[in-house]
């Protein structure tokens, strides 16, 4: 599995990071969730630079020209409910991709164990296709890990493209393990922060990014 940190790199991508990040900023919901989709817009882009393209000819009003064009099918995939800005801002610039969304949640078991539980499954046929999980925030990995089991009873996609605001080491170690050295998945990090603490938030991170989108739940 190829891990890439985007934070890495200079863009206005780590502008969208520093104001998801900031208690002040974060008291806006409606600005909260439009950085999380500005986040997913920018990921997008660069997630686009991996695929493959082919020349795609186009009647101008005189005459005609040749673009270079995505050639492959997407599946856009999210975990309800945080991660649905961050998928929108996906299908803002895949606007013609398929789309599938699951639910995923964490309970004690009886043995006193942290699972993830996923209940419900709406997605397309992903054989042979590019899958993109977004998820915001990839603290322990398990998540990620049942969701993309979770759409491979749909098929065997050609690629698969896991996508986080913030993820942790701990997590990306899970997921190396889980997932096992695969060279048809790649996973995207906008940041990686190094702390996962008892209580499984991501430090400093940001919160709860579904509160923060959404409300505070019971």
């Amino acid at each position: 599995m190829k891990v890439i940190n985007l934070s890495e790199q200079n863009s206005v991508l780590n502008q969208f990071l520093r104001e998801i990040r900031d208690v002040n900023i974060q008291k806006d919901p409606l600005r909260f969730r439009r950085n999380i989709e500005r986040i997913g817009e920018v990921m997008a882009v660069e997630v686009s630079k991996a695929f493959a393209y082919e020349p795609t000819e186009v009647q101008t009003p005189l005459a005609k020209a040749t673009v270079n064009t995505i050639a492959e099918p997407l599946v856009l995939a999210t975990i309800l409910r945080a991660g649905m800005p961050l998928h929108q801002g996906f299908l803002n610039i895949f606007d013609r991709a398929e789309n599938a969304f699951l639910s995923a949640y964490r309970r004690v078991n009886d043995k006193g164990e942290l699972e993830i539980v996923a209940e419900y499954l709406a997605a397309p046929s992903i054989e042979g296709k590019t899958l993109i999980i977004a998820d915001p925030m990839l603290a322990t990995g398990m998540s990620m890990e049942v969701s993309y089991l979770a759409l491979l009873k749909h098929g065997q996609p050609k690629h698969t493209h896991l996508c986080c605001t913030i993820g942790t080491p701990q997590a990306i170690d899970y997921l190396r393990k889980a997932l096992g050295d695969r060279e048809d998945v790649t996973l995207w990090c906008a940041a990686i922060d190094p702390i996962l603490n008892e209580k499984k938030y991501i430090v400093p991170g940001l919160g709860d990014a579904g509160d923060l989108c959404f409300g505070t739940k019971l």
